[in-house]
């Protein structure tokens, strides 16, 4: 019983169609389904619209209400406007039984009455025996057993009367005409088969299945009557064991038919052998394959052959077939008992290093019979690499580095390629190695070269480098690899305004304080680049170096350090005019020893390079008795190449690595905690 809720509002204007469907089970029976239609008309009186009521008229008072007939939606029955003599509406002959044709829906829903007959012909109740039924809320279904198969339309007419408790009625009518039905008739495919199966097949199982072509189509067994052995799905046609197979031999005959239709039927014969049979799977040796190999193998290499051996005896009847993930499907193949290379193999690709450069697959080998028998071998094949490229050299390796870099300064990196995989695994060399015709070194891991030398562009403009590039790693025989030589151009770049150089950067002199305003002391000897200014000269006497002067020599450095027992320039006994010093005579008690810092720098370019020249002066007054006066002495401290190796040792663990640490020692604390625990309880 479907009822209207206690909380709705219909409202025709807005929504005036529902279509509700209905689904019904009982235990272990199939779910039936049938939809109901329900149409929300205005609040009116009765009337009938055309051109349901074409042949009628309302009666009775009351306002302007009606009916409205229509065609339930979804059953694709075409509804013909506007036909003399009422509605017309066309089926075929193979529709559902009691399938809803055509209702009238009434306004009010409730309190209203259907009455009519059906008639083969003329406007009068005739025919009550048709088989098209008339419900009492107005739906026109179909036969409850469906329309008779005909090569002829029929035609089938309803007038129907409907009346409200008021007395206001209406009448109209309905032509249903049933159209021949083009639908194939029920068809087995094989209409007769012999099936063979094994002993020992246990209750329901499933032995073999049916198939027939048709609408609708069911299936049962016509004979035995009594099945003793088998039974039959009438759904999908499969044939179920009853009970535990012995050897028997079973005849049955099937009957396959249109549920709506049970006349529309055909029967296939079906002959069943129940045989002994062994039931172990083939054996195949080997039972599991491993493989290996190389990227350039051919397409139609045999990788492995399998001998497999049937205990039934039927060897010449065993299928192989190859199952596995979609790579090594595309990879090989299986014709017969031999797995061959299907394509080309390449090692040289991210897909095959993310696979580990290993395929994995199974081959089934299937014995005949029912059910079949099957053995599953696995299989494992490794991909080992070719070196089959050269390296190749980059384009343009051409650098520019300035004269005044220093020491390990990056000139550039040559950044070779190779097609092998793994693509990082060259190796750089400089042929020739690294001297004083050819100050670089290279990398030999990134291909970087940085300067090991000096360098001086007035000597060199320019350096032609060869740099050989080897790969490694890229063949399972480490002694075959490949190189190539490449071409490097480094050219210098000059630096203006160089550091000036002096002849003798620390000297030592002594003289005798004389008589007169000025007494020369040295001349400074310093040349400084060709394309510079004239060189200026100025006496640091305590200041602080220039931040882009030349480093101050050894001897120099450590007479800088006891200054304080050998004072400078503070009084303004010594002037500079040039690359002239003079000694400004002055009373002097006692002799004694200045330590003046010269910087000499050529022009006024920025940043200032310029270089210092230590000077000592031992002062001795006249008085004093010494060797002749103004006898000076120029001291050149030999300087020797001081190299300084520095090695420091230093590792930073990732954070991982300590809290691994952490946790096991905890562990291992705990594990000795127990441990001294039990020994001391025991």
């Amino acid at each position: 019983q479907v009822t209207l809720h206690a909380g709705a509002e219909l409202d025709a204007h807005r929504v005036n169609h529902y279509n509700l469907t209905l689904r019904a089970a009982c235990p272990d029976e199939e779910e039936v389904e049938e939809r109901l239609f329900v149409q929300v008309m205005a609040g009116q009186s009765l009337r009938c619209d055309a051109p349901f009521a074409s042949v009628g008229r309302s009666q009775g008072a009351g306002g302007a209400g009606w009916w409205e007939p229509w065609v339930p939606a979804g059953t694709g029955f075409p509804r013909l406007c506007c036909a003399a003599g009422g509605d017309v509406v066309r089926v075929p002959a193979d529709v559902a039984p009691r399938t809803p044709l055509y209702v009238v829906l009434p306004q009010p829903l409730g309190g209203l009455t259907v009455s009519g007959g059906w008639l083969t012909q003329g406007p009068t109740l005739q025919n009550q025996d048709t088989p098209l039924t008339l419900t009492r809320r107005g739906l026109v279904l179909a036969p409850a057993s469906g329309f008779q198969p005909s090569k002829d339309t029929q035609t089938f007419r309803l007038e129907i009367e409907v009346m409200d408790p008021h007395g206001n009625n209406c009448s109209g009518a309905v032509t249903v005409e049933v159209l021949p039905s083009h639908r194939p008739g029920v068809t087995f495919l094989e209409p007769q088969r012999a099936v063979t199966v094994p002993a020992g097949i246990g209750p329901l199982e499933v032995v073999t299945q049916v198939h027939a072509s048709g609408d609708n189509i069911r299936y049962a067994i016509l004979a035995p009557a009594v099945p003793a052995l088998f039974t039959i799905n009438e759904v999908t046609g499969e044939i179920h064991s009853i009970r535990r197979l012995e050897v028997a031999h079973a005849h049955l005959l099937v009957r396959a038919y249109n549920a709506l239709h049970p006349t529309d039927h055909a029967t296939a014969t079906l002959n069943i052998t129940v045989q002994g049979t062994d039931w172990r799977a083939p054996s195949c040796s080997p039972a599991i394959s491993v493989s290996q190999v190389s990227e350039t193998v051919s397409p139609g290499s045999t990788l492995v052959t399998l001998r497999c051996t049937d205990p039934a005896g039927t060897e010449g009847r065993l299928r192989y077939a190859l199952q596995g993930p979609p790579p090594s499907l595309a990879r090989f193949c299986m014709e017969g008992p031999r797995l061959r290379v299907n394509t080309t193999l390449d090692y040289d690709s991210e897909a095959v290093a993310a696979m580990g450069f290993q395929f994995t697959a199974t081959v089934v080998v299937t014995a005949g019979g029912q059910p079949p028998r099957s053995t599953h071998v696995p299989v494992l094949i490794t991909l080992t690499p070719v070196n089959e490229f050269t390296p190749a050299c980059p384009n343009g390796a051409t650098f520019t580095v300035p004269e005044t870099a220093a020491f390990g300064s990056i000139v550039g990196r040559v950044a070779g390629t190779d097609r092998d995989y793994p693509p990082e695994s060259l190796e750089y060399s400089l042929e020739g190695g690294a001297g004083p015709t050819q100050p670089f070194s290279i990398d030999t891991r990134t291909g970087e070269i940085r300067v090991v030398g000096p360098l001086d562009s007035q000597r060199h403009k320019s350096y032609r480098l060869t740099v050989r590039l080897t790969d490694t790693h890229n063949d399972l025989d480490p002694s075959k690899r490949r190189s190539r030589l490449c071409d490097v151009a480094v050219r210098l770049q000059a630096v203006l305004n160089q550091a000036p150089v002096c002849t003798s950067e620390v000297q030592e002199l002594r003289i005798t304080a004389g008589l007169g305003s000025r007494q020369p002391v040295t001349r400074l000897a310093c040349q400084g680049s060709p394309d510079s200014a004239a060189l200026a000269y100025t006496i640091t006497e305590g200041e602080e170096r220039p931040s882009h002067s030349t480093t101050q020599p050894l001897t120099a450095v450590c007479v800088a350090l006891s200054r304080p027992s050998h004072p400078g320039n503070e009084d303004g006994r010594f002037r500079l005019e040039g690359n002239t010093l003079f000694y400004l005579p002055h009373d002097l008690a006692e002799p004694r020893t200045f330590l003046l810092l010269v910087e000499v720098w050529g022009g006024p370019s920025a940043p200032r390079r310029s270089t210092v020249v230590a000077l000592v002066v031992h002062v001795t007054p006249r008085s004093t008795p010494v060797p002749p006066s103004t006898t000076t002495r120029h001291t050149t401290l030999q300087k020797e190449p001081l190299v300084v190796t520095r090695t420091e040792a230093e590792w930073h663990p990732p954070a991982w690595f300590v809290a691994v640490l952490t946790v096991s020692s905890a562990l291992l604390l705990a594990t000795l905690g127990c441990t001294a625990r039990s020994l001391l309880c025991r």
